[in-house]
């Protein structure tokens, strides 16, 4: 093994034995782990006695329809991949527009996380509205100097710190786009996490986009898999390059099963995540101020989902070391990965979620955490200054 693939598998195993956490990463567990817990909860999403789905027929088409009804769109369909689904959906859109240019923020995920495949795949010319740590205004909007055919908004802004707008804001927003005759499209991997925030239900979110991406394993812990929902024309339309790309598979069922259990058990549950963030959040702050760290921050300072950032001017390997020494020698694991802040040299981030396993913790619990933490930050920092 190499030294990444030791790392890896220390890390797994300190995780796993950790008796206290915020979150259980789908990836602490086995193969052996997941299958059995598809296999539990299968039966009660479909029936296991009708035959596996054939090209997207059977239970594909079932989830297609949940999508469809949570989303109050006319029609979904399936995708492997959340960045094959915004590809097809922003070529769709750029037929019709007659524009192959797409409006987003330069900390969207197809700007970061996709190869440029925009570009290299579709033909697709991106353009930013605005650069800030938000996404655009109505008045950027309005006042953008360059045309473009659609406006893709990542609901909530992932790198930015899982930020939304104001529900005034997000419908202003889609307004000016309108003015401009752009199609509103919203990449919502995160979108089931919406609804605390703005105060809305799904459906009523999902009206103001002309097209919605959703995702069933950011949130929802599914094995994979996303859908695109929008107008049946549209949908028809993707439903065409989903082929042409490569995402008509032979059989998909166990993915869309573990999207099946995720709506059905996860997403009523989001509320509360989201709930127990800001507990948590307040908390960190608060722990955080009263600790030898130099500086910090947690952003946002009222979580809008159940995911947000903590800032610390200590080298990421200081931070992971601490972070697994934590783990190791209290059973209690408060972070999982660090990294380099690219806009602010010296200092790392870390995301922070909290789910299921974080429920029972209490405000004690957190700040309790953060100062076994900052001991083991110290004691990392002094290690490597000795070194």
């Amino acid at each position: 093994m190499t030294d990444e693939e030791h790392l890896q598998a220390r890390r797994r195993t300190v995780w796993r034995a950790a008796e206290r956490t915020l979150w259980r990463r789908p990836t602490e567990l086995t193969m052996g782990e997941r299958l059995a817990e598809l296999t539990a909860g299968a039966g009660e999403v479909s029936d296991l006695d009708a035959f596996p789905d054939w090209y997207g027929s059977g239970v594909v088409e079932e989830l297609e329809r949940r999508v469809a009804g949570l989303l109050g769109l006319p029609a979904a369909v399936y995708f492997p991949t959340g960045t094959m689904a915004q590809q097809v959906a922003l070529r769709c859109w750029a037929e019709r527009t007659g524009s192959r240019t797409v409006a987003l923020h330069p900390l969207a995920h197809p700007e970061l996380h996709e190869r440029g495949a925009f570009g290299a795949v579709s033909g697709l010319r991106t353009v930013h509205p605005t650069a800030e740590p938000r996404l655009p205004t109505a008045e950027e909007i309005r006042g953008f100097e360059e045309p473009f055919g659609a406006l893709m908004l990542e609901l909530p802004l992932r790198e930015a710190g899982f930020v939304l707008p104001s529900w005034e804001e997000l419908t202003e927003v889609t307004e000016a786009a309108r003015e401009r005759d752009a199609v509103v499209h919203f990449d919502g991997a995160r979108l089931w996490e919406c609804p605390s925030h703005f105060g809305r239900p799904l459906h009523e979110i999902a009206a103001l986009a002309d097209s919605v991406y959703v995702s069933f394993y950011k949130s929802l812990g599914g094995l994979a898999g996303a859908a695109l929902a929008g107008p049946e024309d549209v949908v028809a339309e993707a439903r065409a390059w989903r082929h042409r790309y490569g995402g008509l598979a032979f059989q998909q069922f166990p993915a869309v099963l573990s999207a099946l259990i995720g709506l059905e058990r996860e997403l009523p549950k989001l509320p509360s995540y989201a709930a127990q963030a800001k507990v948590v959040a307040a908390a960190m702050t608060e722990a955080f101020g009263e600790s030898p760290a130099p500086w910090f921050r947690v952003h946002p300072g009222t979580p809008h989902t159940h995911q947000f950032l903590v800032w610390l001017p200590y080298p990421p390997e200081v931070l992971m070391a601490a972070s697994l020494a934590l783990s190791e020698e209290t059973g209690t694991t408060l972070f999982h990965f660090w990294s380099e802040e690219s806009r602010v040299p010296g200092i790392s981030a870390s995301e922070v979620t909290v789910a299921e396993a974080g429920l029972e913790w209490t405000e004690a619990d957190v700040k309790e955490a953060v100062a076994e933490f900052m001991v083991r930050v110290l004691r990392e920092a002094a290690a490597q200054e000795d070194d």
